[in-house]
Order: C-alpha cells, then structure tokens, then sequence
C-alpha cells in the first residue's frame, strides 16, 4: 500500500512538471519573440527539450513499476534507469547549445533588455525552483530514478533561470547607469551556466551506466549483508555475495557454505533466514536469490 501511493506521488510529481514545461515553454518563446530577448528564446528552446525529458520520465515511471513477467523476470525497474540516461543525454544537449549561443553572443552587438524580459525569467527562475524542491523530495522519499532525473532536470533549468535573471538585470542596468559592459554579462553567466548543466549531466549519466551496467551496490551496502548473513548460526563462510540496482530496487545474489551434513529442509530454512534478515534491514531489496555450498570440518 505504502509502495502503491509512492509511485502515485511521483507520478503525480512528473505529470505536474510536464505541465508546467509546457506553460513555461510557450511563455519564454512568446516573451522573447515579442520582447526580442534572445536569452529568453534560447532559454524557451532549452524548456522544449525538458518536455521530450519529462514525457521519458513520465513512460518510464510507469513501465518501471509493471510486475516481472516471463520475459523480465526480475522486473521492469530498469525502465526508470535508461529514462535517466535519455535526462542525461538531453542536458548534454543543451549545455552545448547554452554555451555555443552565450559564446556567439559576446561576438555580436548586445541586444536591450527590457523589464519586462527581466519579470519573466525571474518568474521562471522561481517557478522552477519551486518544482525542484518538491520533486526531489517525492524522488528522494520513492527512491525513483525518474522523479530525481526530472527533478535533476529542474535544477539545470534553475541555473539557466537564474543566468537569464542575472544577465537580463546587468543589461538593464546597463542601459539606465551607461554600463556599456553589462550588456555581456548574459552571455557570461550563460557559458558559466552550460558547464554547470554539463556536470550535473555526466554525474546522471554516469549513474545510469553504471546501473544499467550493473555495478555492485555500495561497499556499505554489501558489508552490512555480510554482517546479517554471518551472524545466522550455521553459517560457514560466505563465497560470494552480490547487489545490484534495478532502477527503485535491490537485488541481491549470496552464495554460502553450510554443514555438508544438513537436511534439505535445515539448508531450506537457513536460505528463508538470510531472505528475511536481508529483506527486513533494507526496504529496498525486493529479491534475495540465495545458493547453499557444503562446507566440512576438513576444509
């Protein structure tokens, strides 16, 4: 139930964010072909990429929490994961496109800015921000890779707001005290800004590989499954323990010797112990597959 109403919460996250990309989209391009804002069409053209992102997202929540099936019999969470790597695939994109127009920028007379273009990045800027604080929290309390992608999404378009709102506010500055090199300050804060959402892009990406291409869990993680696996009596030595992410969930793959001598059902109820212990000090670990090797006094 409880698991049931957080997949609510961040699909209900990821619809909202949707939503408010494409509002903010058709604000930034009607503002800044009306106002000739070239920061604010640059900054509309980026939000148009965060709606393919968030529809990714959106998919992918929802496929991720299908139950396994005989062709994925360990799930679907995965789905959230390459949902990710398409997240971070798009804020690569646009980082260059941020830093190639901000470099273009300091090379081509600047344009005037107005209050008005000022009112609606700063606008943005807030709202965004605001998105981000709620997904991160829905994404961080379901563990779903889809929310904190689209939330990690928001937080780029937060430090591409806040360039617009700084380099928007130079200019018009620029323009009332004679200020003849605040009128660069947006491309400026643009380039400063495309390697902000560069390295926010390759800490996602890097992620999504490394799940996808199943790295163990953490040392932490696995130490703290050993220590729950030793101290169950019987247990002998553990030859091999494994964890992996699929997307909002843990796998988890043990192999350990027990007394050779054991009956099936002794063997049976040492692997229904392990199960529970693991299961029960990790919410996140939905499978725990687990492999019985005899173990004699001689060894």
């Amino acid at each position: 139930m409880i698991v049931a109403e957080m997949h609510k919460q961040g699909l209900t996250a990821i619809w909202i964010s949707l939503i408010s990309n494409v509002i903010l989209t058709i604000m930034k391009l009607a503002a800044g072909l009306a106002l000739a804002s070239p920061v604010l069409l640059a900054d509309g053209v980026h939000n148009a990429g965060d709606i393919i992102a968030t529809v990714a997202a959106l998919t992918s929540s929802m496929v991720s929490k299908k139950p396994a099936d005989e062709d994925h019999p360990y799930g679907h969470g995965k789905a959230e994961v390459v949902a990710s790597a398409l997240v971070a695939v798009i804020l690569v994109l646009a980082a260059f496109w941020i830093g190639v127009q901000s470099v273009g920028a300091l090379f081509e007379p600047p344009e005037a800015e107005s209050w008005l273009a000022l009112g609606a990045a700063f606008l943005s800027l807030v709202w965004k921000q605001a998105l981000y604080v709620y997904t991160i929290r829905i994404g961080r309390k379901s563990k779903s890779k889809s929310v904190l992608a689209t939330a990690y999404d928001h937080l780029a378009d937060v430090y591409a707001s806040l360039a617009a709102v700084l380099g928007i506010g130079l200019a018009v500055l620029g323009d009332r005290f004679g200020w003849t090199w605040a009128a660069y300050g947006d491309p400026v804060a643009g380039i400063i800004v495309s390697l902000l959402v560069l390295k926010l892009a390759f800490e996602m990406g890097r992620e999504a590989v490394d799940i996808l291409m199943e790295k163990n869990a953490s040392a932490e993680k696995i130490e703290g499954y050993q220590g729950l696996i030793l101290g169950i009596g019987h247990i002998k030595r553990i030859d091999r323990i494994r964890a992996r992410e699929h997307g909002h969930y843990i796998v988890v793959d043990v192999r350990v010797g027990v007394p050779g001598d054991f009956t099936i059902q002794q063997g049976h109820d040492i692997s229904r112990e392990i199960k529970k212990r693991i299961m029960d000090s990790d919410p996140d670990v939905v499978e725990v597959m687990v492999h019985l090797n005899p173990w004699y006094d001689a060894e």
